[in-house]
Parts: structure tokens; sequence; C-alpha cells
């Protein structure tokens, strides 16, 4: 009876999987189709309706960066409405792989493309847009600035601000100078410069020709209003994100919702706000003790956040002048152009800005390691079938001594079969004859399961690097799969594309699935089979669970288990030869 039950508890809870994983694959993909992305300034305590100086920061409490205003009430405007009625005079920028401008009034860096990335695998698609405009739908933008520190009153730049640039294009090698005079003194040029890539550096000089000292507080922050939906996987972290005290700090937009402002006290490091792909990330001074800040605010009905840092107060006497440098990143988290950054820049474990998660010290050598190989195959589809060979030759030993394990196992099962039976009444002694016959024989159960526990780690690895590195995404293999980090895109129940219908989700099982449950199915009869006969039905229905299961993971990942399925039957084939093994598993006893 107790067989039963857990036979109904295995099919229950294989709905409740499937009806789960179709729940959770029904939120949609946030790092290519959503709107353009730009950011309000937020921060509880100083959120403010309207455009506002940096407020004074005094001596006995704790610095804060300024908060950009608040978003009108009125509705937000479309990108390109927006840029119709923006008179506002902006520099452009025309880097290798970014495309945009910096607004003058304010000077804030609001405008953002990145040319080398496009939202679909269409050639003709729209690029991938970062950064938006204050105004447009989900604002996202970065400023730079000063905010006044204990004992000085004196104007300073803010949203409003009518800067005067020296160019009108910013290019790799020619950087802009801008420059504002408050009329009170203080003079302040702020030159910007940009790479190759996506790193825009910032330098900000202060002339005092007044004829006192003022102190003053350089700021840094990133501003963004509505992002888009999250996929809400626990093994991937999305928004504000850094590296600070050398440690990562990741926290959710439902966590800065529900627990307010957090801070942060650090001497360098980096912070910012990441997407699945995308990240922008402000970089102080490595050298510089800053206060950071995550915060949340709700105006006009709009969720704002900010991330920001402040710098420590900087006296600049009558006469004299001081700088500061930062940095920002506007791109593509590229594993490789992040490690550059971190030996060519000092920025701290930039890489982190990838979730490869709690196994870092797997997912990152794999990473390396199907990367070389896609250099060379030229197809990351080709690298993934060339990475499971190497896995499985590295753990050929184990899998050699599984094998054989399993073949003693076999030998041993009419045995078995007749103690259960013997005492199908008393577990107790059920159990005490199987582990003296285990001895007897020398014989180890679980031999047979350590291939499979080392290789769950592989596995998890892996699933991360498709799942999360940039490298994979739209990466073509052959035939139908255009993108090895998305799904099979085919379907078995509307005969793949032969009839007019969009079945649901968790019905969408195209080839690879399937090719997959198969192999899973041959592996499984090649395999020794449970002596109850309940258990071995359960077992022959993993793989249809398995195939609905992994029907929505990356087509990548179901082409890895696909061919590790069919290389492991071909080596438990060659192993069982070499042994003289010929003998096939034993069937399950009939039920008594």
């Amino acid at each position: 009876m107790s067989d039963q039950k857990n036979l109904i508890l295995a099919v229950v809870l294989s709905v409740v999987i499937l009806m789960l994983w179709d729940m959770m694959y029904r939120r949609p993909a946030v790092d290519d189709l959503a709107p353009p992305p730009s950011a309000e300034q937020p921060s509880p305590e100083r959120q403010s309706p309207a455009p506002q100086a940096p407020p004074a920061v005094s001596s006995g409490s704790a610095p804060t960066a300024p908060t950009a205003p608040g978003t009108s009430a009125t509705a937000p405007m479309t990108r390109q409405a927006f840029s119709a009625t923006d008179d506002s005079p902006r520099v452009s920028i025309d880097a290798s792989r970014i495309k945009g401008s910096i607004r003058l009034e304010g000077a804030r860096i609001d405008n953002l493309l990145l040319s080398d990335y496009r939202k679909t695998i269409e050639p003709d698609s729209e690029n991938i847009v970062l950064l938006s405009p204050a105004g447009t739908p989900n604002s996202y933008y970065v400023e730079f600035g000063w905010a006044v520190g204990a004992g000085t009153n004196a104007p300073v730049p803010n949203t409003t601000t009518p800067w005067q640039a020296n160019g009108d294009v910013l290019v790799p090698g020619a950087p802009i100078t801008l420059e504002w005079d408050n009329g009170g003194g203080l003079l302040f040029q702020r030159t910007i410069f940009v790479d190759e890539n996506y790193l825009i550096s910032i330098s900000q000089r202060v002339s005092n020709n007044g004829t006192a000292p003022v102190t003053l507080h350089p700021y840094g922050l990133v501003s963004r209003a509505n992002p888009p939906e999250t996929l809400g996987f626990f093994i991937l972290h999305e928004g504000p994100i850094g590296v600070l005290n050398d440690d990562l700090e990741e926290i959710d937009y439902d966590d800065l919702q529900d627990d307010g402002r957090q801070t942060v006290q650090s001497t360098g490091g980096w912070l910012g706000i990441t997407d699945k792909y995308w990240l922008t990330a402000l970089v102080p001074d490595q050298s510089e003790s800053i206060h950071t800040s995550f915060n949340h605010t709700v105006v006009d009905g709009t969720d704002q956040y900010q991330v920001d840092f402040l710098g420590g107060p900087r006296v600049i006497p009558a006469g004299g002048a001081i700088e500061v440098s930062s940095q920002l990143f506007a791109g593509a988290k590229e594993v490789h152009l992040l490690d550059t950054y971190t030996e060519t820049q000092g920025i701290p474990r930039f890489d982190l800005a990838v979730d490869f998660g709690w196994f870092y010290f797997l997912t990152k050598p794999i990473f390396f390691v199907l990367d070389y190989l896609n250099r060379g195959l030229e197809n990351f589809g080709l690298a993934i079938l060339a990475f499971t060979v190497i896995i499985r030759i590295l753990f050929y030993p184990l899998a050699n001594k599984s094998f054989r394990a399993m073949h003693a196992m076999r030998k041993l099962q009419p045995e078995m079969t007749k103690m259960r039976e013997q005492y199908a009444d008393d577990r107790q002694k059920l159990h005490q004859a199987m582990m003296d016959l285990y001895r007897r024989e020398k014989v180890n159960p679980m031999a047979g399961c350590l291939p499979i526990a080392m290789q769950i780690p592989v596995f998890f690895a892996l699933y991360k690097v498709l799942f999360v590195t940039i490298e994979m995404r739209h990466a073509p293999f052959y035939g139908w799969i255009q993108d090895l980090s998305a799904a099979d895109p085919t379907t078995m129940f509307n005969l793949f594309g032969l009839i007019p219908w969009d079945p649901p989700l968790f019905l969408q099982i195209g080839i690879w699935p399937l090719l997959m449950g198969v192999s899973m199915f041959l592996q499984q009869k090649i395999n020794p089979q449970p002596v109850d006969p309940i258990q071995a039905k359960i077992f022959l229905a993993l793989p249809i669970v398995f195939t609905f299961v992994l029907a929505q993971f990356p087509a990548g990942l179901v082409i890895y288990w696909t061919w590790n399925n069919v290389l492991s039957m071909a080596q438990q084939w060659m192993i069982y030869k070499r042994a003289g093994i010929t003998k096939q598993p034993t069937q399950p006893a009939k039920p008594t």
C-alpha cells in the first residue's frame, strides 16, 4: 500500500513541477524585449518633486548624495516624441560600440544604445537601448557632480545647470570638456573620455577664484524608474549590485521596497544596477573613502531606484583648485572585457557583475573552456559537444567503477528479491540482511551513484554559463536552433509548425527535448532495473517528466544532456564488452 502511495505522490509532484515551471517561464524575458530602461533618481528621505540643488552636508549628519527630481505627474513620452520636443543642447557620443548623447542641461549621460547588440536575432532588429532621459518610459540615467559641505553655501551644478561644451561629438581619443561658472567665484569643469568599448571616464575640476575656502563632496548616481520585470530566478540577480570593501553586494528591487534605504561605507569598489546581460556601474577613485547608498521611492505612482556614492570633503582654498576622477561602465557584461578592466583600470572583482553564483570555481573555468573551444570550432553548439566529450574523459575512471558496481548489483538482484519476500513484514531484518549481503559480496550500493553525483555541479555550472553569459546570447547551432541560450522553438503538439496553433508553454516540447527524453529512456533500459515493480514504473516515468521540464531550458543545455546520455551509453557498452559482460539487466520481479 505504501508503494502505491509513493507512486501517487510521485505523479502529483511531477504535475506540480510542470505547473510551477509553466508559471515561471510565463514571465517575459527582460534582457532584450523590455522598453528602453532609464531612471529618475530616488532616495526615500530625500525625494523632491521638482529639480533642486544638492543639499548641504552638515558636520553633524551622515553625508548623502543628492537625489534626482521626481517624475512629473504628466504621462511620459516615447523616446521618439521626447527627441522631437527636447530642445536642450546635447553632445553626441559616437564610439565604436556605444552611440548616444549627453544632455548639457544638467550634464546627464541619459541617452545610450549598444551598437553591437540587438533585441532579437533578426539582423534588422532594433539595437539595445541602455539609457533613456527623464520623462521617457522607464527612464535610466547617470549623473556626476558636487554636494556642498559643512560651512559652505555656494551654488553648485544641479539638474538645470546650462553647461557649455568645447565640442559637439565625443569620440575615443578626443575628450569633451564641459564648463560652468557659478557667478560666485567657482569654476566647474568636467572632462569626459570614452574608450573603444563601454568605459566612460570623468575628470571633475573645481577652481576657487573667490576670497574664502569652500568644502565640496564629489558624488555619482545611477537612477532608474520602473525597471523591467525581472525573470525571478533564484540563480540570477537583477537589480542594484556592487563590490564594496571587496565583498559582493546584491540587493533585489523587492528588498529595497520592503526594507528601505541601505548604506555601505567603503574604500573604492564599484556599484550600479544590473540586468541579465547589461550593466550600468559607477567606479569611484579606488583610493577614495566613499559613502554608498541603495534606495527606492515612489513618486507620482512611479517606482524609482537610485544607487549612489558620495566622496569625502574637499576643501578648496581661495585661489586653489581640486580635481577628482571617476568612471562609468555602461554596456554588455562581456567576461573577457570585465576581466580586462580589472587588470588595466583596477576595478576590483568586476567579473562578479556576471552572476556566476555559488559554483564560481566551476562556472568561470567552464566558461573559459567553452569560449576557447568556440574560438577554435567557431560554433558554441560544437563547443558544447566537445566539452561534453572532455567531461566524459575526465570522469571515465569513476564511470568505469560505477558500471562495474552496477553490474555487481545486478548479479545480486535475484537474491535481493528473495530477501524482500522472506522479510516482507520486517524492514529492519531486511535491511540487516542486505547489509550482510553487500559486505559478503564486497559490493557498494552507492558506487553507481558517484558519477551522477559528481556531474550534478558540472551540469548546474554549465546551466549557469548558458543562462547568464552574454557570449551565449543569440549564438546559433545548426538547423532550427538559432539561439543556444533560448529554448528549442519547435513543439510536437502542433506537429512542429504544421498546425497553426500555439500550445501552452508547458506543452511546447521541441525536437531536442524529445531526443533527450528518448536517450534517457534508452539509458535506463540498459541499466539495472529496480527490484520493486512500483519503483520501476516511477523510474520509467522520469524520462517523460524530464522531457517536459527541460523543454524550456536553454537549447544548449538540452543538447549537452542528450549528447552526454549518448556518450554514457557508448561508454557503458564499451566497459561491459571489455569486462565480458553480456547478460541483460535483470527484470524486476512481478508483484506477489
